[in-house]
């Protein structure tokens, strides 16, 4: 089964979204943004979310986890909770 490893980072709005993710193409600290602005608990952590099955997360997530491209930056990601930036860190099938 595909596994992954990832990080992201959970705000209300579409806006502060895209906002962060420009903060962060700029150079800004992914983990630092998490820390300062992340509504998920793993905010405190970097927003790193360990190493996860296909399947765990909501089918938003694993799209984006699962299919596109490694260590870069995608978003804003909606779902029933918010507005994500994901990272994807590592993926094994």
């Amino acid at each position: 089964m595909p596994t992954a490893s990832a990080r992201h980072l959970l705000v209300a709005s579409e806006e502060l979204c895209i906002d962060i993710k420009e903060q962060i193409a700029a150079g800004a600290s992914f983990a630092d943004m998490a820390k300062e602005h992340s509504s998920c608990p793993s905010g405190r952590s970097g927003g790193d979310l360990g190493t996860f099955s296909k399947g765990q997360m909501v089918p938003e997530f694993d799209k984006v986890v699962f299919e596109e491209e490694i260590n870069v930056v995608h978003g804003p990601v909606k779902t029933q909770f918010g507005y994500h930036l994901l990272e994807t860190t590592e993926r094994s099938d």
